[in-house]
């Protein structure tokens, strides 16, 4: 007889062949693609997808599953299992500050506010500050530029009591900004408010680079939208402001907590709240 077995029996093509063990991703895993021959480390996977940059610093993107090599063995690259664990009770805020106690009566809005320059940076001071602000009683509101604030605050009217607060974006000397907050300072409600800000090109670089796989974030060159040159490093689409706002949610859903962002950040932040809430502690 010249076969041992059914050649025509189901999984014959497979006979012989080493199987795919599943192998779970890790930030580092070095692997090679069958099918084109790139070896690489793993920088990230998301939606189905995963990157791997190689000595040179390339990098290219490859679909999960089979088709990889781990030390000469084919292996399915396979999303990690988060580990379950029972419900933690949450004792601190995104901020880091201790959690009311459960029951405890919410704060009604004091008539102090904090404005926030830039869409993109309200929404991160709100993720991470919103449980703290709301504690308080402090209201934050979105501010669209700062090339009127001398009489955003003349007619919001700061006084005892009624402080103003404002947080604005890549304030830096000699800017146009840092002039518009040195007017404001010198000016009548000096005593009731406050501008400050940040000194980041753009408030995505208060986010640690880490939380998406770089080291640093990279220099972009100058005449180049620092947004896109970001997306366009990271290999995310920047076609549109459509594609730019859903890179800055993939970016904003990296960040849990006060540890996730650049200590310069939180000290400006810090002083606002405690500024606006002066009159009301104790």
């Amino acid at each position: 007889m010249r076969y041992s077995s059914d050649v025509l029996k189901p999984g014959w093509q497979q006979a012989g062949r080493k199987k795919s063990a599943d192998h779970p991703l890790s930030v580092g895993l070095v692997v090679e693609d069958v099918s084109t021959g790139f070896v690489g480390a793993v920088v990230r996977w998301e939606n189905g997808i995963v990157v791997l940059e190689d000595r040179r610093g390339k990098c290219r993107s490859f679909p999960l599953g089979a088709g990889f090599w781990i030390d000469g063995k084919p292996v399915s690259l396979v999303v990690p299992q988060k580990k379950s664990a029972p419900p933690k009770t949450l004792t601190h805020t995104a901020s880091g500050s201790r959690r009311s106690q459960p029951g405890t009566k919410a704060k009604v809005a004091l008539p102090s506010r904090i404005y926030v320059e830039g869409r993109h940076d309200a929404e991160l001071v709100e993720k991470i500050w919103g449980d703290d602000l709301r504690h308080v009683g402090v209201v934050v509101e979105f501010l669209g530029g700062i090339d009127d604030l001398p009489a955003i605050v003349d007619k919001f009217g700061p006084e005892e009591g009624r402080r103003l607060g404002v947080l604005a974006d890549h304030l830096v000397p000699g800017s146009k900004e840092q002039r518009i907050a040195d007017e404001v300072a010198a000016g009548p409600y000096a005593d009731w408010v406050f501008v400050t800000g940040h000194r980041f090109i753009d408030i995505w670089a208060a986010i640690k680079p880490e939380r998406v796989g770089l080291a640093q974030w990279p220099t972009i060159p100058r005449g180049t939208d620092w947004k896109s040159g970001i997306c366009a490093h990271l290999g995310w689409p920047h076609r549109n402001q459509t594609d730019i706002a859903r890179a800055w949610q993939h970016l904003l859903s990296r960040v849990d907590s006060w540890t996730d962002l650049d200590p310069k950040l939180l000290t400006e932040v810090e002083k606002l709240i405690d500024f606006v809430t002066a009159d009301h502690m104790g």
